[in-house]
């Protein structure tokens, strides 16, 4: 039984020496298949350059791309991707690539460098804001960098310009939709006058003053008596005929009296005719 157990216990040393050994030679092999993949990405990246210097971007681009798919916390093929993309004018590619390189370096200087991409990038984009913030963010790992600062001071005076406009744009706004609300107030004030007026009128028509009616009702009669006396009364100038009938009777029998008076006149002044006496 003693035997037995020793047989166990050599047994089980001898699994945990080969497991060691299984783990130690997958951790060799792994390391040995990383740094391969290292040396290709730095293979890949050389390769990248060259294209580069010579202006072929494109064919840069797919070097830089299969250099981080071997190595995706490659900061310099990131970084180089990045510049590849805005050769190309794709400045929001270009900010990808810029702040992975950001985030997986550890070299200050290189963190600084990303920013200050990053900040011109956003600047083509005319993101003024975030190109401050990304300025400011290089200078803080490089201060010394008077590139970065002269960029800063450019990109701050085209934030405030943009902020400037804005202000009197959302001032000009809403000066048109005060004056377009006072507008609509107005004439809808000016609507409900009329109506308002046109309403009184009506009202006023419908409704008299039951005083002002009977005045009026006999100032109309006192005109009306007026008229009819004027009427009865003979204008001046003119006679009726029953008038005329008067005067002309009046005349006749004056013709007459003054005929007969006549006459007798006439009668008293004739003169006897004489007989001569030879």
């Amino acid at each position: 039984m003693k035997k037995l157990k020793n047989k166990k216990v050599n047994n089980l040393i001898k699994i945990l020496f080969s497991l060691f050994f299984i783990t130690i030679s997958t951790i060799v092999n792994a390391q040995q298949d990383t740094l391969q993949l290292q040396r290709e990405a730095r293979s890949l990246v050389r390769q990248g350059n060259k294209l580069y210097n010579k202006q072929k971007f494109d064919e840069a681009s797919i070097a830089y791309r299969k250099s981080l798919s071997k190595n995706s916390k490659y900061d310099k093929a990131s970084y180089n991707f990045g510049n590849t993309l805005y050769q190309n004018k794709k400045y929001k590619e270009a900010v990808s690539q810029f702040e992975l390189t950001a985030k997986t370096t550890k070299n200050k200087i290189s963190k600084a460098e990303a920013y200050h991409n990053i900040g011109n990038s956003m600047m083509e984009q005319k993101q003024y804001q975030q190109a401050v913030d990304a300025y400011k963010n290089s200078l803080r790992n490089n201060p010394n960098d008077d590139e970065t600062r002269y960029n800063l001071a450019v990109a701050q005076k085209k934030l405030k310009k943009e902020q400037q406009n804005k202000k009197n744009d959302k001032d000009k706004n809403k000066k048109n939709k005060k004056d377009k609300k006072d507008k609509k107030d107005k004439d809808k004030k000016d609507k409900n006058k009329d109506k308002k007026e046109g309403d009184d009128k009506d009202k006023k028509d419908d409704k008299k003053d039951p005083k002002k009616d009977q005045n009026k009702d006999q100032q109309n009669k006192k005109n009306k008596d007026k008229k009819d006396k004027q009427k009865q009364k003979p204008q001046q100038g003119k006679m009726t005929p029953q008038q005329m009938k008067q005067l002309l009777e009046s005349l006749n029998n004056e013709e007459k009296k003054t005929q007969k008076k006549m006459n007798v006149k006439k009668s008293k002044g004739r003169k006897v005719k004489q007989e001569k006496d030879w």
